[in-house]
């Protein structure tokens, strides 16, 4: 029965209302009051004036609040009209305001008592001025009174029937507006999930591989540091100046979760001499062909799935292979074909589910691509497929 208002909205309202009841009841009683020439002409039936405007400009201040209360009110305050004799009054206008709401804020209930309102209101108020008030045409013979009757009925039903569909035209505005921002947020939120799965791709690309690199160098520092010492602080360096490219990129990646406009790391294919140079610093020697060369400049997202491809492929090798391993790139004229393969260790075998693999595989498919991993015998075998479109 009571909707959920802002305080600002029902001050609002009551002091329309108020101001509506100002105006409109001393109106109608100079009108239509004693002396008036029309109407009840005693001190009571201003009174019945009062009262049932109070109540129909009630209704239209709770009118949004409870549409229902509202229905109830403007339906009393029209009985006791009809009860005290008058005939269509200004305060009437108040029960166009009532069926207005109920069509814009009512539950579904109340909605289709609206409706059976303006119907059965129209036939009530045409029956009520032909009989009680004696309206009619002509010689006011029984002919004359159902032409009058038909006429005031239509008039009523049309009075009342307008103001009940302009609520209900406002009702759908209302519903298509709140649709649409469901929509919208709906549309954010998915946004917004996509922009985090992305972002937790890269960041296990940055520091799965960057990882991989540091375990290395300091196995193998922490092997060499007895025979030649100059190679341990060799590995050192190497260990520093990976593990600071890597909270860089890291530093960059939270910053773009922070803040969504912010960029984040995008290597291209000049990037990749960097990382096959990290990849040597572990300790793996990549054997690189490129047949045939690109045709041209590779649009940016072909050359960050590249890029990114090749590193989870290559921290692989590292993690689990035994210190070789092949990267074949062939630049078609329609898209780029990516074969790395490395031998895979006794003691160590990759995941086909895992991070790495589902990361290298949703890379591919951004683009629109494929990408298959699987074991073959003692090789692990990384193949991709991207389709490059147009070249610059």
């Amino acid at each position: 029965m009571i909707r959920p208002l802002s305080r600002t909205a029902l001050v609002l309202d009551i002091v329309g209302a108020s101001l509506l009841f100002i105006v409109f009841t001393p109106m109608s009683i100079a009108f239509y009051g004693p002396g008036a020439g029309g109407g009840d002409t005693s001190g009571t039936s201003a009174a019945a004036v009062v009262i049932a405007s109070l109540l129909m400009f009630g209704g239209v201040a709770i009118g949004r609040l409870s549409p229902g209360l509202a229905l109830i009110a403007a339906w009393v305050g029209a009985v006791l009209q009809m009860l005290a004799g008058f005939g269509p009054l200004p305060i009437d206008i108040a029960i166009l305001m009532v069926l207005y709401a109920t069509a814009a804020w009512g539950t579904r209930t109340v909605l289709w008592w609206g409706f059976g309102s303006a119907i059965v209101g129209g036939f009530v108020a045409a029956i009520y001025m032909v009989i009680v008030n004696g309206v009619a045409f002509g010689t006011g013979s029984g002919w004359d009174k159902i032409t009058a009757g038909t006429l005031l009925l239509v008039l009523s039903l049309l009075a009342l029937g307008f103001a009940w569909v302009c609520g209900l035209l406002w009702r759908v505005i209302l519903r298509s507006r709140r649709t649409r921002a469901a929509q919208l947020q709906a549309e954010s939120l998915a946004a917004e999930e996509q922009e985090r799965v992305r972002i937790a791709r890269d960041m296990h690309d940055i520091v799965a591989h960057s990882l991989a690199v540091v375990i290395a160098q300091a196995d193998g520092a922490r092997y060499a540091a007895a025979a030649k010492p100059e190679m341990a602080t060799e590995a050192l360096g190497t260990i520093a100046q990976t593990a600071r490219g890597a909270l860089s990129d890291v530093r960059l990646l939270l910053t773009q979760l922070r803040h969504r406009q912010g960029d984040g790391p995008q290597p291209t294919l000049a990037d990749l001499e960097a990382l096959f140079a990290q990849v040597r610093q572990a300790g793996i020697e990549p054997r690189i062909t490129i047949d045939p060369t690109p045709p041209g400049e590779p649009p940016g997202a072909i050359q960050l799935a590249v890029y990114r491809i090749l590193q989870e492929a290559l921290t692989n090798a590292i993690r689990h292979g035994d210190g070789s391993v092949d990267v074949h790139l062939a630049w078609l004229a329609d898209r780029v074909d990516i074969h790395v393969h490395n031998t895979v260790a006794r003691e160590s075998t990759p995941s086909i589910g895992g991070h790495g693999v589902i990361g290298m595989r949703e890379r591919a498919q951004l683009v629109g691509g494929s990408l298959q991993a699987e074991r073959q015998g003692p090789q692990f075998v990384v193949h991709a497929s991207l389709p490059i479109g147009e070249v610059a």
